[in-house]
């Protein structure tokens, strides 16, 4: 009985330690790159966008049409790069910039994210690539805008 509990302890030991030692770097790197998406958009910083992104990332929005039929917009690593190139982050005043970043869980070479912004709410997926995390997939959705009332 003592060799069994001793050969399962040591297979925890050997099994379970090492991903925990990685999980604090790792959700260091997975926060930085996350970070780098948001805080480069915000700025208008081109290299810190592009150092978050997988160069083949889809990030990807369902809206409705006016027939009411839900369709799949997409955006490429590409277009967001151009679109932090382009300034778009750069309207958004500093005091109104959110940039609250949360990692939802991470699995050895993969992890998700949440990013909530300003406008915007985006789930990440990111993956480990050539030993750098880099976004691969995003999934996001607009914020309802406020309701002023000018009454």
């Amino acid at each position: 009985m003592r060799i069994i509990v001793t050969a399962f302890m040591f297979a925890v030991i050997t099994t379970v330690l090492p991903l925990y030692a990685q999980t604090a770097a790792d959700s260091a790197a997975i926060k930085k790159a996350a970070l780098d998406y948001v805080e480069g958009w915000y700025e208008g910083n081109p290299e810190r966008m592009e150092r978050a992104l997988h160069p083949e990332l889809a990030k990807r929005i369902v809206r409705t049409d006016q027939s009411g039929r839900s369709r799949l917009e997409q955006m490429s690593a590409m277009s967001l790069v151009q679109g932090v190139k382009r300034g778009g982050g750069k309207d958004t005043p500093l005091a109104q910039q959110q940039k609250d970043v949360f990692i939802l869980d991470i699995f050895q070479n993969t992890a998700s994210a949440k990013a909530i912004m300003s406008g915007w709410i985006d789930y990440m997926h990111l993956a480990k690539w050539n030993g750098e995390w880099k976004i691969v997939n995003v999934l996001w959705e607009l914020k309802a805008k406020p309701v002023i009332n000018n009454q």
